[in-house]
Parts: structure tokens; sequence; C-alpha cells
């Protein structure tokens, strides 16, 4: 039902309701019903019939409404994607390549140690930034976005990749936050997740996500060596710095912690 339509059944519903009641009470019940009782009536007829169908309506065009807004929300983050990796590529990609070529050039004059050294972190650097450049170009489905629909797409890629067994105790709802939101927390999710496959060489690893009396908890968990016993490399801290930049934009609570050879990742948010 188009919202122009319901516009205008809100409109007419009542008037149409009150112009047949007036028409039947006075063609067909004026002599069993008084012009007093009538006028009573009136009103109370008018508000049950209000009440029915017009709820309905109303119901509809807020559900149309909330499929608006989630429409120009996919689309905003669409946009973001390809404006981001538009950036990594014309930014970062490129620079990265230039370097590459001016340390080429200038191999006789570095240590060849050092050389080897500066070339593979350059290498690994490019590679995940594109990596990075490729995962937001590739398409996405939104409609319908699902919390564990997400999460069991990216589990079955972590095994793909290596053997590492995930739990997953979740139980926020799906209505628990709004869907931009919803989708940052998840990209969170899969960054911890990340570092637990590409650092941590843990076996199995947890996630665990309820409400909370004042907002909601989420918590990312493995039982691997933790990240503190290697420098971290770019793309984990470029990982991390976008989680904290998430945190800082919807107001998270974010703290990494190793505590009897347990690994916790917290995200957490007090309404």
């Amino acid at each position: 039902m188009s919202y122009k339509m319901i516009k205008w059944l809100i409109l007419i519903i009542p008037t149409l309701t009150i112009g047949l009641w007036e028409y039947v009470r006075h063609e067909f019940l004026l002599s069993y019903i008084s012009m007093e009782l009538g006028n009573i009536l009136s009103p109370i007829i008018v508000f049950i019939i209000t009440i029915v169908f017009l709820t309905k309506l109303f119901s509809i065009m807020e559900k149309n409404q909330n499929e608006l807004n989630e429409a120009k929300a996919i689309q905003g983050i669409l946009l973001e994607r390809e404006k981001i990796a538009a950036e990594l590529h014309d930014g970062i990609a490129q620079s990265l390549f230039l370097l590459n070529v001016q340390i080429e050039q200038g191999q006789q004059e570095l240590d060849h140690d050092k050389y080897i050294k500066l070339k593979t972190n350059i290498h690994k650097t490019d590679a995940y930034v594109r990596e990075a450049i490729t995962s937001l170009r590739s398409p996405i489905h939104l409609h319908g976005f699902s919390w564990n629909d997400s999460l069991v797409q990216f589990i079955t890629e972590l095994h793909e990749d290596m053997e590492i067994e995930v739990i997953i105790n979740w139980k926020l709802g799906e209505d628990a936050l709004p869907l931009k939101e919803k989708i940052d927390l998840l990209l969170s999710i899969r960054e911890a997740l990340y570092n637990v496959k590409k650092h941590s060489q843990a076996t199995c690893a947890w996630i665990d996500a309820f409400p909370t009396v004042d907002g909601w908890y989420c918590c990312v968990k493995d039982n691997g060596i933790g990240t503190q016993h290697e420098p971290r490399t770019l793309s984990q801290k470029f990982g991390i710095r976008m989680i904290q930049e998430r945190a800082s934009i919807w107001n998270w609570s974010f703290d990494m912690e190793r505590k009897k050879e347990i690994t916790y990742f917290r995200i957490q948010k007090h309404k």
C-alpha cells in the first residue's frame, strides 16, 4: 500500500464512518434510537472504527518509514565504503608503490638485511591495504541484515583458512541497535577475530553478547598467546585504531586485557 493511499484512507475513513452512521440512523434506526442516544453513539462509533482501522494504517505507515530509513542508511554505508576504498587506493596504495620504487632505486645505499626487512614490511602492508580495498568493494547484502547470519558467514570463512573453533553466545536482539551501529559492532567483532586468527595462535574463541540493565555488553575472548609477545604490525594497529574510532562515534567503552591465559576484547555501551 502506497504512502499516498494510506494518507487518503486516514482522512476518508472517519468522514465515511460518520456519514454512513448518520444515514443508517435516520433512515432505519430513528424509531429505535432517540436523537439524544444517537448523538452519544456517534463519537463512540467513530472512535471504535478509528481504533480498528487507523491503528493498522499507522502501523503500515511506520513500517514503510522504517524501511525507507533503512534503505537510506544502507545507501550511505555503501557510498562510505566506496569512498574509503577510493581513498585507500589513491592514497596509501599508490604511496606504497612509489615508496617501493624509491627503495629499489636506492638499494645499493642500504644494508642488505635492512633492505630485505623493509621490502618485506612494505609488501605485507601493501597486501593488507589491497585486501582491505577488495573487501570494501565486494558486494554486501544488508537487506534483512541479521546478527547470526553475518557471524556464521565470517566464522565459516575463518574455518576455511585455519582450524579455530568459535563458540557463540549471542543474546542481543535484532532491534537492540540501529542498523549502522549494528554493522560497526559486527565489523569490530570481525577485526577481533582477524587478530585472533593472525596473531594469537588460538585454537578456540568465544563470542558473548547480551543486554545489560543500562545498555549492552559484547566480548570476544580466545585461548591464544595474546599479542603482547610480538610487536604489533601496521595492519593490527590500523584495525585497533578503526575500532577505537567506532567506539568514539557510538560512545562505546572498548578495552583489551589478558588474564589467566585468556585474552579479552570487550565492547560495552551504557545508555
